[in-house]
C-alpha cells in the first residue's frame, strides 16, 4: 500500500513538472526560477486520544519552477505530549508539491518518513496535505498530519520566515 501511494505521488508529481516542458516559449510571463528557505515553528492538536499538544520546529528548501509551482524537502522536529503514555518525538523529512491557486493561496502535499527519537518508537510513513498563505517572507499554513505506523494524526499550524536565494553577482573593479 505505501508503494503504491509514493508511487502515484510521484508519477502526479512528475506529470505537473514535466508539463511546463511543452509550452511555448512566450506563454508565460518570465519569472526567475530558484530556491527558497523557510524556518518555521508548529503547533497543534493530536485527534488521537493518547496524545494531547503537538509542537514543532523545522526548515524547507524551496525549488520554484514557476510562480505557481514548486517542489520542496522539509525536516525538523515534532514531539506529541501523552496523557498517559510516553511522549512521541520525530524528525520528519518530506519531500512534497506546492501550487499556488491564486497570488498568496496554496495548496501542498507532502509524503516522507519520520525518524522516532524516543526509545522503541521505531519510523514511521507520513502524509500530509497543506492549505496555506505565502507572501515574499511570511509563510502561513494548516495541515493535517498522519503518522501511519504510529496510528497518530494531528492537525496544526505552522507560521514560517522565508528568503530566496537568488545568486547575486558581485561588481568587480578594473
Amino acid at each position: 500500500m505505501k508503494k503504491k501511494v509514493f508511487i502515484l505521488a510521484l508519477c502526479v508529481g512528475s506529470i505537473f513538472i514535466g508539463s511546463d516542458v511543452f509550452a511555448q516559449k512566450n506563454s508565460k510571463p518570465f519569472y526567475p526560477r530558484g530556491f527558497r528557505v523557510g524556518v518555521g515553528i508548529n503547533g497543534g492538536i493530536s485527534t488521537n486520544s493518547d496524545y494531547n499538544a503537538v509542537i514543532g520546529a523545522d526548515a524547507r528548501l524551496q525549488y520554484d519552477f514557476s510562480k505557481e509551482t514548486s517542489i520542496t524537502l522539509t525536516s525538523g522536529y515534532t514531539h506529541l505530549f501523552g496523557k498517559d503514555k510516553q511522549d512521541l518525538g520525530l524528525i520528519p523529512v518530506k519531500a512534497g508539491f506546492k501550487h499556488f491557486m491564486t497570488k498568496n493561496f496554496y495548496a501542498q502535499g507532502e509524503l516522507g518518513i519520520g525518524f522516532g527519537t524516543h526509545q522503541g518508537s521505531g519510523n514511521t510513513f507520513i502524509w500530509t496535505p497543506v492549505i496555506g498563505y505565502a507572501n515574499k517572507y511570511i509563510d502561513l499554513s494548516f495541515r493535517y498530519e498522519r503518522y501511519q505506523d504510529y496510528g497518530v494524526d494531528q492537525i496544526g499550524l505552522r507560521a514560517a520566515y522565508g528568503f530566496s536565494l537568488k545568486n547575486y553577482k558581485k561588481k568587480t573593479k578594473k
